[in-house]
Parts: structure tokens; sequence; C-alpha cells
């Protein structure tokens, strides 16, 4: 057993052979890092470095043989530079390859946007006139196009864009339901990601939540008992993440607008996801379709942009024009509102829409339509190309699946789909994923019984022979 003198000793020497920050910065790493992310930033993590370092040879966690302490300590110090430096892009936005067959992916940015709005965002990144009437000269409407386009879309007098559905909900439950009742179902007080849940929205914009109905049914009776001189609203929240089946009912948005009107009060359908067209040619079901809410007689329906509609985030509001109208002169809504970029988007988006060709040019409707053969063609031809460059070592097939729409939408419906089962001899999948993710560009995939998957519903064509080289350049490595 070594004498606690001589542990003291290697200690004290290993922190004389610690580099100081000044020393890291003039390292190779470091000035290779320098003109990357400027000498402020590289500063800080090299302070972080040899902080942790030193803090590690005190501890005893870092064993170094004090005749190599020099070496060894100055090498970990640039290898941990580098490693800060990798883990702080990672955490800035970047494009990854979504392989997940999840198209709605909340995690990774949901919705993929259109050549058409990426091109849009561009070109309303300069000066732009995004709140001046080039017909007139003078001041115009924030959004006025896509506004108007929405409005069209869903058959409804007006619309309004703020930054996300949330937003949206806060914006109406605040306006009209301030310091008054509103009515809602207990089988629709529901919790999103993030944390959003409507109970507290409601109680954010100080509207006093009276719920009727149990889990599995409401009647209409039940809102009709509920009604007092307080209440404000009746709001229907679309259950968009998860569905109740079996023993349930609830009244019909129609039912809801007649009771509503007859009692002087606003109907107000937070749709979730939404839709502006059908698909349930698709096999998708469940998902109001905006237009038919409109029809039904709710007074105000707010819904997501980045969702089944296909477009960027924003929370989108249409209905009566007279409601539109009070929500816009509202102060809440210029902290609300939409920013220039996100309403270039949501136009370009929504003009696919009203030239018919959304299921040609938005990808979230793309990868929804692919039919089953398209998409087997297509990934037989990508394994047979892609098993030539993999040792024998790789094991890699065809096995059937079901991509999802994910997002907050359609939680029941389920697209039949071909995916690509990938197995290592001595990777695990564990480790075949965290490389794939690690890579340049990021491919994210999932995990099943050991195997990594891909799943080229959600994956562009642009995309694929970035996977490839992936695969070959991971899976040709064997574990030391």
């Amino acid at each position: 057993m070594p004498k606690p003198a001589a542990k003291t000793d290697n200690k004290k020497t290993s922190l004389r052979q610690l580099p100081s920050v000044d020393a890291l910065l003039r390292s190779e790493t470091g000035r290779a890092l320098r003109t990357t992310i400027g000498g402020e930033q590289l500063a800080l993590l090299a302070r972080l470095v040899t902080e942790e370092l030193r803090a590690e040879i005190l501890s005893g966690k870092l064993h170094t043989e004090s005749s190599k302490a020099a070496t060894t300590i100055a090498e970990e110090a640039e290898q941990r530079l580098l490693l800060r430096y990798q883990q702080q892009s990672a955490r800035g936005v970047r494009h990854v390859i979504n392989a997940t067959g999840v198209i709605l992916h909340t995690n990774l940015g949901r919705a993929p946007l259109s050549a058409a709005a990426r091109r849009a965002i561009e070109e309303a990144s300069e000066y732009c006139n995004l709140e001046f009437d080039l017909n007139s000269g003078s001041r115009g409407r924030r959004g006025a196009r896509a506004e108007d386009l929405l409005a069209m879309l869903t058959g409804t007098e007006a619309a309004l864009v703020v930054n996300n559905c949330a937003a949206a909900a806060l914006l109406v439950l605040t306006a009209f339901a301030r310091g008054g009742e509103t009515i809602v179902s207990r089988g629709e007080l529901v919790e999103i990601g993030g944390d959003f849940r409507v109970p507290e929205v409601m109680a954010q914009s100080d509207t006093q939540m009276v719920e009727v109905g149990t889990t599995n049914r409401t009647k209409l009776s039940d809102y009709q008992k509920a009604i007092t001189s307080d209440t404000r609203l009746i709001m229907r929240v679309h259950t968009s993440n998860y569905r109740i089946v079996g023993f349930t009912h609830a009244p019909t948005l129609q039912e809801l607008a007649e009771l509503a009107h007859g009692e002087d009060i606003l109907l107000y359908e937070d749709a979730g996801s939404g839709a502006l067209i059908d698909f349930t040619v698709y096999g998708i079901t469940g998902e109001p379709l905006i237009r038919e809410s409109f029809a039904a007689g709710a007074d105000v329906i707010s819904f997501s942009g980045d969702k089944l509609l296909g477009g960027p985030q924003a929370g989108l509001v249409v209905g009566r024009s007279a409601i539109i109208e009070r929500l816009r002169t509202h102060p809440l809504y210029r902290a609300l509102r939409a920013d220039k970029l996100r309403i270039a988007a949501l136009e370009a988006t929504l003009d696919a829409y009203a030239r018919e060709a959304a299921s040609s040019e938005i990808p979230t409707h793309k990868m929804i339509a692919m039919s089953l053969d398209e998409l087997k063609a297509r990934t037989a031809a990508f394994v047979q190309q892609v098993s030539q460059q993999l040792p024998t070592s790789v094991g890699i097939e065809i096995l059937e699946s079901e991509s999802v729409i994910g997002g907050g939408a359609a939680p029941t419906s389920r697209l039949p789909t071909p995916v690509i089962s990938i197995t290592h001899r001595t990777l695990n999948a564990n480790q075949i994923e965290e490389a794939l993710r690690r890579g340049n560009p990021p491919i994210i995939s999932r995990i099943e019984g050991d195997r990594v998957l891909l799943d080229l519903r959600t994956v562009s064509e642009a995309d694929q022979p970035a996977i490839q080289a992936a695969i070959a350049s991971v899976l040709a490595l064997e574990t030391q």
C-alpha cells in the first residue's frame, strides 16, 4: 500500500503538470478552435476544462504516472477541450435526418418546411413589406395575405396569426372569458408536450374553469346545467394526443353551438392539430376539419401551424370577423403576434393549399400520402445499394413496421411501413444509434428489440446518400 504522503506528492506533481488556461489556448487544439468559436468562448471552455481536471486530480479520480504526467494531462486537456466544443455545437440548432418514422416529431422541429416556405423565409430575412401596403404606400396589416388565405381555406370570416397554439388559447380565453367562467368537459382537460395543460392556461387567463361530465361521458345537459350569469365561453378541446374509446359520449359541435348561442355565449374550439383537408383517404381519422367546425357553429377556432398543416410553428385563430378583430386589438396580441419569418413561411405554405398543390409540395403531406408499394420499392433499392458497402459483421434486412403521425395528432392512426433493421456482430444497438446520432449530419433512428430501425418515410431522397455513407462508415468499425 502506498503511503499517504506518496499520494499527496503525486497529486502535487499532477497539479504542477496541469496546463494553464493560457497554455491550453496556445495548444494545437486551442489554436485550431479559436478561428471557429472565437477567443472569448474558447477561453471559457478552457477554464471549464482546467477546473474539471484540477478537481479530478484532487479527488483522486484522475490517475497518472508522475513521469508521464505532463504529456498525459496535457493531452487529456486538449481532448476535453475538443469534446466541450463538440458538445456545445451539438446544442445549437442544425439540420438532422429524421429516420424515426415519426412524421411530426416534436423534438425534431415537427413539420419540415416546403421549398417554397424556405425561399420565403430567405426573402423575408431582408427588408420586407411586413406592415407596409405596397398598393397604397401606407402602413398595412401584419400578415394580411396569410390571414386572408387562412380565412378563405377554412371558410371563415377572418383569421389571426400568433406565435403558437398555446398563445392562441391564452389570447382567446383572456379576451373573452377573463373574470368569468369557461365550461369544459372533464374528458378534455388535456396535457400536451412541454407541460402545457388546459387548466393552467385557464388559470393564467383569469377565467374560472367549470368542469362538466366525466372522463368518458359528457352530455349536453351537463353543459346546460353549468351555465350561469358568469359563463362567458363554452370551450371544446380536441384530445389530439390520446383517444378515449369504448363507453363514451360527447355532444356534437353543432349541439354545443345551438346551446351556446341560445344562451348568448361564445363557443370556442381548440382544435389542436386541425386539418384543412380530409386525411381519411390516407387512413388518418379523428382530426377535425376546420371548415366543418366553423360550419357547425363554432365562433372561434384555434389550431397549430406546424402539425397537419405542414407549416411553421404558429397559432392560427379563425372565426367570426367581430371576434377576430377584438382579438387583434387586445393588448396581449402584441406580445403574442408572429414575426416576419414565421408569417412568410406560413403564407407560402397556405399558398400551396390555395393552388391545390399541398400533396405534392408540402413534405408532411408527401410523407403521409406515400404508398406502401412506393416505400417498399424505395427501401429495397436502398438496402441493395448499401449492402454492397458493408462487411459481413453487419446484419441488414427489411422488416414490416408502422410510421406514426406524431406531434399530438392522430394518435390511433398508423401507416404501414417497411423499415431497415441494422445489427452488428460486436456493436450493440445503443452504440450504433449513438454513432449515427453523433455523425454529420446527425441521423436520428429508433431502437426496437436490440435492433436499430430506419424508416425512409420521414427521410427525403436528398438525404439518403448521407445515410448510406454513415451506415458504411459506422458499421465498418469494430469495437476495441
